[in-house]
């Protein structure tokens, strides 16, 4: 992989620049791309790299400026064709592959690395899924110093019908036919969360819609297979912080408590899973937290910005 060149203002407005990262051919037309987005002005040995969810980007810039705050330089990535990546005649939000990602991951590291001390990767929600294999399969390389996980995606939540009979139809379902669409998102939690819609943030709906992107058989699948991973132990060899809410809400409906429970996944699960992460795990609940813990109202993102700050103070040198 290359680098594409100098870094482009970006779409996030002054201080903030992108730069676009080839990736190796796919057999998909155009080739893929991922897009290393920095907040400028920041002059740090200490870095950290967000990694976004499923239906996600990074546009988190109150999060990224209380971490420059505390001396942070922040990066974050935008995976294949995801946000900034999307490109015409590819489609968005869509790998057969969770591994295919360790190419732009490792990319982002490196390139960061040259320029820093210490390096924390931070995931959320799917990207918590990536980042945890990711930094289990680079253990021993020295390449982050710590792992921030918000509210990872580390089991499918649903009934047992839906994680057993569905997993293992999907399965195979999604090695035949990987580009069939088998499921979506419902829009509740995108209309909490976005001004258009009477919530706090604003940000791309061509990159974030509300009605989500369709999720189909192939993604269903490696999915599932990670979810089998993280169930039968990882071994992360660097810290590992996990947040959550302190509780779950129903993902199916419009409810008053959308953005003050995870109303996306099930804290159970990653409370459950956490120490299947590695040796060195700690678990935060965050009260009244939503999904995404750094949009959540004010106190717990506030809450949850505290905690990733201590944490990191007290285990990093």
């Amino acid at each position: 992989m290359t680098d594409d060149g100098d870094a482009l203002p970006d779409v996030l407005g002054p201080g903030w620049t992108a730069r676009t990262l080839p990736l190796r051919p796919d057999g998909r037309t155009p080739d893929p791309v991922a897009t290393l987005v920095h907040r400028e002005g920041t002059d740090s040995r200490r870095a950290l790299l967000y990694v976004h969810g499923f239906v996600d980007y990074f546009f988190h810039t109150q999060f990224a400026d209380a971490l420059a705050a505390h001396g942070y330089d922040v990066y974050a990535l935008d995976l294949r064709d995801y946000g900034r990546s999307i490109r015409d005649g590819r489609p968005p939000n869509h790998v057969t592959n969770l591994g295919a990602f360790a190419e732009e991951i490792d990319a982002a590291i490196r390139l960061i690395r040259a320029d820093h001390d210490q390096v924390v990767l931070l995931g959320h929600s799917m990207g918590g899924l990536v980042t945890s294999l990711w930094a289990d399969a680079r253990r021993g390389e020295g390449l982050i110093d710590a792992l921030v996980l918000n509210s990872p995606w580390l089991d499918l939540r649903g009934s047992w019908f839906k994680r057993t009979v569905v997993t293992r139809a999907l399965d195979l379902v999604g090695k035949v036919a990987p580009d069939l669409v088998v499921d979506g998102i419902a829009p509740y939690y995108g209309r909490a969360l976005h001004e258009g819609t009477g919530g706090e943030w604003s940000y791309d709906l061509a990159w974030k819609p509300l009605d989500g992107f369709p999720a189909r058989a192939g993604f269903g699948r490696t999915v599932r297979r990670g979810h089998a991973r993280v169930a039968r132990g990882l071994d992360i060899d660097v810290p590992v912080l996990l947040l959550a809410s302190d509780a779950s809400g129903p993902d199916d409906v419009w409810h008053d408590a959308l953005l003050t429970t995870d109303s996306v996944l099930d804290v159970a699960d990653m409370k459950r899973l956490a120490p299947n992460l590695g040796p060195d795990v700690t678990f935060v609940e965050v009260p009244g937290g939503a999904h995404d813990l750094a949009l959540s109202p004010a106190p717990a993102r506030d809450t949850y910005v505290a905690e990733v700050l201590a944490f990191l103070d007290a285990r990093l040198p």
